[in-house]
């Protein structure tokens, strides 16, 4: 499972930062007072995005998210990951992980930013998943269902999690969960 490593050894590339709230990338920046209280959501996924529909799907998403937001790509294999800061909550999406509801997800983002969690990362693994060990160190490991997602769809079906997660949080009625 070498391939689902997210660290890396020395002299191996560093993570390539492809989008970031407030630095030119298209994604929504956050007003001041509003980044105060709010946790940074960090996508880190192995593999380059490029150009395509998926790639539409994902900048389509987290442009309507007003989290502070952050996108971390690396090679399929190696590189570095970014360090996480104290305090920080790590979720693996992996295909074995928790299924949740979009609300149980919401409600869970909620209570790690209203605990004073400042950056929860979600790590998209490359084509063989992560090891035992990496599952064991995350706070959270989470799927989309039991099937198994193209790596570039698991990107963009996160995104739309997370658009919806923070809608629901903000009392936005995106989400219908339970309405007739």
């Amino acid at each position: 499972m070498s391939g689902g490593h997210l660290a890396g050894g020395a002299g191996l590339p560093q993570a390539t930062i492809v989008g970031e709230a407030g630095r030119g990338s298209g994604l929504v920046p956050l007003s001041p007072k509003v980044n105060e209280d709010i946790m940074l959501l960090h996508i880190i996924a192995r593999g380059r995005i490029g150009r395509g529909p998926e790639a539409e799907l994902v900048e389509r998403y987290m442009k309507r998210v007003t989290w502070a937001q952050k996108i971390s790509e690396l090679p399929d294999t190696g590189g570095r990951v970014p360090a996480a800061p104290v305090g920080s909550r790590t979720v693996l999406l992996d295909e074995g992980g928790e299924q949740m509801s979009s609300l149980e997800f919401a409600k869970l983002l909620e209570k790690w930013r209203d605990g004073g969690v400042r950056e929860a990362r979600f790590c998209l693994g490359a084509a063989d998943g992560f090891t035992p060990d990496e599952r064991e160190g995350a706070d959270k490991v989470i799927a989309f269902g039991r099937a198994t997602w193209p790596h570039l769809m698991a990107r963009a079906m996160l995104a739309e999690q997370l658009w919806r997660a923070t809608s629901i949080v903000a009392g936005h009625p995106y989400h219908r969960e339970g309405r007739q």
